[in-house]
């Protein structure tokens, strides 16, 4: 799916600002969608709409919104789409009062050509639902009957903001249009060769690819849907210099851009090779979650946060647990950071709880024959099609991450999580590596993960869930882990580790309490001092980048408070140990010849 943008053949324009906004219930009500919205009351797109009004905070079931808008037609035969980048958890969409399409899922985009349906004056109602089960991604709880559930239970760690998170836009294409393209390319001493793969609306004709570099230099150019075009003495993307190619595609009347890094990635033994070297992951796991805005994209709050991570040296992160916005990856690629991509499979536990929660309802999620677990099952997939769809051109993104702690450890667990790593091979062109993020619960000579990962990748709190405060225990288990680990030679990366903060509670004794400032930094040195001696460690992101908001609940103090900045984004003392770390560690590094 491509990103939409304007050129000389095509138009865009947002539908973000205030909409009219109206609480609904449990069940969808018609009557609101087709009559005229009354006691309407303002709600800002994109936004949670959870952290707007405080009514609306733990609201559970439908909401309505409603935009009236004016388009002009520019031309007869141009095609018109509506698209919506991401509305949790669903969306019914209804133009003029006619119901135009349905969608399922929050954190991935959905559009639908609407040049027969669209006025001058026109009038768009979507009715979103929030409600999560055990065959939504990511997972709720149910007690009881589905038919019964009267509120949102989530079976993971962060809250579960709703609403038009992201941007509303129409664009328009002419009739002949370029569809898709596909990217991957080849590495040699001293040129690069590009193949791509256009997918046309029309007849394979008239078709131009031109491929220029950072001055507006041609480097290469190909006239057919499908092609290898080779750049003489290519300049690589990297984090130190993340050189963007600029693509022109031309097909008949319609012209389309987009920016194109030449990197290599490779797993090889204990390594991740980035354009043949090895890499070491510095970074965080994060969320999409702000003051005010929820899970609601903000620029100002993305341009920040990559601000703040550049300035700590970091040149990673993972996009726990769902996809972020485009917008993000766009950035990403732009500033040389290197991004775990995730599905949002969280919570996916059968017999044991997600999160901090641990509610777990022991639902046999591997039974994918029949019932809810074939809904999840299906959901999944559909997930990572269209996660890969919409960013498999992007440089910046090295790894797909298939779930975040799910059951990996129980029987059919393999026969569950085989095709989905099957597929997001298949459905890649450039046929990155792929990782699941192990939980601790259970004998990890059982974790599945050992056979089908390509990367490592542990959440491990090793002196706070595990063995907290007591950290000389808790890093002598640590240890014999990655002793364990060791054996299966594949390269490991703490994908998470960490301790909550309450933002100023300082300690300064010799053993600092737990939620201090100063015992959050004693963490992550005891942790720090482990990930050094162990060669196939090639990366660290600390949980969590900043405090986020979550349920609540008696082990959560206003949120989770494991962040290394506060939630409005002021540093705690472990900004200083990691940015005087990060800044003396090389991006790349093989720690192998230590």
């Amino acid at each position: 799916m491509l990103y939409p943008i304007e050129s000389k053949s095509r138009s865009l324009s947002f539908l973000d600002g205030s909409w009219d906004f109206v609480k609904g219930g449990k069940n969808l009500d018609l009557d609101i969608i087709k009559n005229e919205f009354h006691d309407a009351r303002p709600m800002p797109v994109p936004s949670s709409y959870n952290d707007i009004y405080k009514d609306l905070r733990e609201h559970f079931g439908w909401v309505y919104y409603r935009k009236e808008f004016y388009f002009h037609k520019t031309r007869e035969d141009e095609r018109i789409i509506l698209r919506f980048d991401g509305v949790n958890q669903s969306a019914k969409v209804y133009l003029n009062g006619e119901f135009i399409t349905e969608h399922e899922g929050g954190f991935l985009p959905f559009e639908i050509e609407i040049s027969d349906k669209i006025q001058e004056e026109n009038v768009l109602t979507l009715a979103v639902s929030n409600v999560i089960n055990n065959s939504t991604l990511p997972v709720g709880i149910i007690k009881g009957r589905e038919e019964d559930q009267d509120k949102n239970e989530p079976n993971f760690d962060f809250f579960n903001y709703t609403g038009i998170h992201r941007h509303v836009r129409i664009y328009t294409t002419p009739r002949s249009y370029i569809e898709d393209i596909s990217l991957t390319n080849e590495i040699y001493d001293a040129k690069a060769v590009i193949n791509y793969y256009l997918k046309v609306q029309g007849v394979e004709e008239d078709i131009l690819i031109e491929i220029f570099d950072k001055d507006n230099k041609l480097v290469a150019t190909g006239n057919k849907a499908k092609a290898s075009l080779v750049i003489e003495n290519p300049n690589l993307w990297d984090v130190k210099n993340p050189y963007l190619y600029k693509i022109r595609i031309t097909y008949k009347e319609d012209i389309y851009y987009l920016d194109y890094g030449i990197r290599g990635v490779e797993v090889k033994g204990n390594q991740f090779l980035l354009n043949g070297k090895p890499f070491y992951f510095k970074g965080f796991g994060k969320h999409e979650d702000s003051i005010i805005n929820g899970r609601g994209f903000n620029e100002v709050i993305s341009h920040k946060d990559f601000a703040l991570m550049k300035e700590m040296g970091a040149n990673s992160f993972r996009t726990a647990h769902y996809p972020y916005a485009e917008e993000t990856l766009r950035l990403a690629d732009k500033l040389g950071f290197l991004v775990i991509d995730e599905t949002t499979a969280v919570g996916l536990n059968g017999k044991f709880g997600g999160g901090a929660n641990f509610k777990s309802d022991n639902v046999n999620i591997f039974d994918n024959e029949e019932g809810m677990a074939k809904r999840v099952f299906d959901h999944h997939k559909d997930v990572i099609r269209d996660l890969i769809a919409r960013d498999k051109n992007y440089a910046c993104v090295v790894m797909w991450s298939i779930a975040n702690e799910p059951d990996s450890y129980s029987e059919g667990a393999y026969d569950y999580f085989k095709p989905l790593f099957d597929l997001a091979k298949k459905e890649d062109p450039q046929k990155r590596p792929t990782c699941l993020i192990s939980v601790l619960a259970g004998d990890i000579n059982l974790d599945v993960t050992r056979k089908l990962s390509d990367v490592i990748c542990l959440n491990r709190y090793y002196g706070w869930y595990n063995d907290g405060p007591y950290l000389d225990k808790a890093m002598a288990a640590f240890r014999k882990e990655l002793d364990n680990w060791k054996e299966l030679g594949k390269p490991i990366i703490i994908s998470e580790y960490g301790a909550d903060a309450i933002l100023g509670m300082r300690d300064y004794d010799d053993f600092p309490a737990m939620f201090s400032e100063d015992f959050q930094v004693l963490y992550y040195r005891e942790n720090n001092k482990v990930i050094d001696q162990y060669p196939l460690v090639v990366g660290e992101h600390p949980w969590n980048f900043a405090d986020f908001n979550t349920a609540q609940s008696i082990k959560r103090v206003n949120g989770n408070k494991k962040g290394l900045f506060s939630r409005d984004r002021q540093p705690k003392l472990a900004v200083g140990l990691f940015k005087e770390r990060w800044t003396k560690m090389d991006d790349y590094i093989d720690k192998n010849k230590k």
